[in-house]
């Protein structure tokens, strides 16, 4: 089952700023999945964080979280890189206790490295943090998102190398980031494409259990400028939701459109009304 979802609270959410108020919302839409948005500091405690797990369970709404936005996991400077991995444990094991079963962040930048020196060097920190997540018995899954910005590291063929290697972790497959990163990935053959790649590397549970962003979005030669709705960019979310419907994907399906709401509806109306083609 593919269960779709918003980038944090919803704008309509009365009570602004509230995680909760911001669930019992996507629960009134219609919706089925919330992330949580940590991405400018990780806002929950444990206290904080209690409440908003029993809600989704009481609910039935499946939550995953965004680490913040700063992390680098190949600072040059390494006691920057350490707290870089810190950070990412920090935020996750407080996901885990706000009932979020995945966790998603941008590992870091080439700089001036080369691409497998700059793999090995954030390869190692993911080790560091899930020895600590296992050594605390928090069950989260740590998801490298796909960049949208060619200095970013992420790549769809090293998002998969690191799912491949490392157990709890799984990619975060951003399809508007991949379109922006690319110029490319913006027709049918091509997600499914992306699919196939996935099925065949991870195997048939990695579409049984994607995590996915979509959105439209503004791009240049370097890649993402900024997230656009869905109707204003030319991302052609039909072929791809065709595509999703085509595998039987399952998962969550979060939207981080300016009206993350508007757009996660229209995505779940549009797959809604879709059938397989193969």
């Amino acid at each position: 089952m593919l269960r779709f979802g918003t980038a944090g609270i919803p704008a309509s959410t009365k009570a602004t700023g509230d995680t909760v108020a911001g669930l019992k919302r996507v629960a009134e839409l219609g919706l089925s999945s919330m992330e949580i948005e940590f991405v400018r500091g990780v806002y929950l405690k444990d206290k904080t964080a209690a409440p908003v797990a029993y809600v989704a369970r009481k609910l039935g709404l499946r939550l995953s979280c965004h680490a913040p936005y700063y992390l680098n996991l190949n600072h040059a400077d390494e006691t920057r890189r350490r707290q870089a991995g810190g950070v990412l444990h920090h935020a996750a094991r407080m996901a885990a206790a706000a009932g979020a079963e995945t966790i998603v962040f941008h590992a870091g930048y080439y700089l001036k490295d080369s691409p497998e020196t700059v793999y090995d060097a954030i390869k190692a920190e993911i080790e560091t943090v899930l020895g600590k997540l296992r050594d605390e018995a928090v069950k989260i899954t740590l998801r490298p998102e796909l960049a949208g910005k060619t200095s970013q590291f992420g790549n769809l063929a090293e998002i998969i190398r690191l799912s491949k290697e490392l157990s709890g972790v799984a990619p975060a497959v951003d399809f508007a980031h991949l379109h922006a990163a690319t110029g490319r990935y913006n027709s049918y053959a091509e997600f499914a494409e992306v699919l196939e790649r996935l099925g065949e590397a991870l195997g048939r549970e990695s579409l049984d259990d994607l995590h996915l962003h979509v959105s439209g979005i503004e791009y240049r030669g370097s890649g993402e400028r900024r997230h656009l709705n869905l109707q204003e960019s030319d991302f052609r979310y039909e072929e791809l939701l065709q595509a999703l419907a085509d595998v039987k994907a399952g998962g969550l399906l979060i939207c981080e459109s300016p009206n993350i709401e508007e757009d996660a509806l229209l995505l779940q109306s549009v797959f809604r009304d879709l059938s397989p083609k193969v």
